[in-house]
């Protein structure tokens, strides 16, 4: 575990962090739904070596603040942008996991000089959504509960997002369980649902085309939550393909044996593209 810090913001109170490494680059790394920081611990370890790596814990998760926030996806960009102003963060690449990703997308799109790339781990946007998959996608989450405050259904979210679980999260199962008890229950399920909503009413696919900055995209190829097996019966790498396809400067890697939580589950050859990413030469 690394040391926590805190920055108070005027958009959403205090942001909890983890600030680790040196170097000319910085790395901001951000969760997915239901996450907080220590989901980045394996990527952190291995690149602090290189860059400056912080890791946020967006409101409403792990020990930042929570608050009747409406938990949009235009919300955590917004707090992001004042988090990168009030560090003085420069040079910097966004990394973003799931939800994410998706924030990492629409910070980038809205604030094209905040960062000079793009690394998007199993990112939520690639994939669309009509009105009816809206409708049926939000009723499906109600049924089957995964993100609820819940320990047993949220351990078993965290399980289902590897290809082939061992006891190698079972660290990061039990520290989000104990934070779990931070929040009300009816707190926690309002913003993941609200996140959810996001989600669906705030997509960012048409903001890849405008992106022009240099873009690393890395899937697990066994991802089961990407795309949404009950709505769309093709695979994760048609939505990998199809999202990296609008980007101008947009690189994919696929990683096979390895589902949701890629970051986690492949960790090595995940900081290893990162590193080759990061080395490129400016186009």
């Amino acid at each position: 575990m690394y040391t926590l810090h805190s920055v108070k913001l005027t958009t959403c109170a205090d942001i909890a962090y983890i600030d680790e490494g040196k170097g000319a680059k910085t790395l901001l790394f951000i969760h997915g739904l239901a996450g907080y920081s220590q989901v980045w611990e394996k990527n952190v370890e291995t690149l602090k070596s290189q860059y400056r790596c912080i890791a946020v814990d967006l409101p409403g998760n792990g020990m930042s603040s929570f608050a009747d926030y409406d938990y949009s996806i235009s919300f955590f960009a917004t707090c992001l942008k004042e988090f990168v102003e009030a560090l003085k963060l420069k040079n910097l690449v966004v990394v973003g996991h799931s939800l994410g990703g998706q924030i990492a997308i629409y910070l980038t799109g809205t604030y094209p000089a905040l960062a000079e790339g793009l690394v998007l781990v199993a990112p939520a946007g690639f994939e669309t959504f009509n009105e009816l998959d809206k409708n049926i996608y939000q009723s499906s989450f109600h049924f089957f509960n995964f993100f609820s405050s819940d320990e047993n259904n949220l351990a078993k979210s965290i399980t289902t997002s590897f290809y082939h679980y061992s006891d190698q999260a079972d660290g990061l199962i039990s520290n989000l369980q104990r934070l779990l008890k931070r929040y009300p229950a009816r707190v926690y399920r309002a913003m993941i649902e609200k996140c959810i909503k996001g989600m669906l009413s705030e997509p960012v696919f048409h903001w890849l085309p405008l992106i022009q900055q240099r873009t690393l995209v890395i899937f697990g190829e066994r991802d089961i939550f990407i795309p949404n097996r009950l709505l769309h019966p093709y695979n994760t790498r048609q939505v990998a393909e199809t999202g990296v396809a609008q980007l101008k400067k947009g690189t994919l890697e696929m990683l096979p044996r390895s589902g949701h939580f890629v970051q986690w589950e492949k960790y090595k050859e995940v900081n290893r593209i990162i590193q080759e990413f990061m080395n490129e030469p400016k186009q």
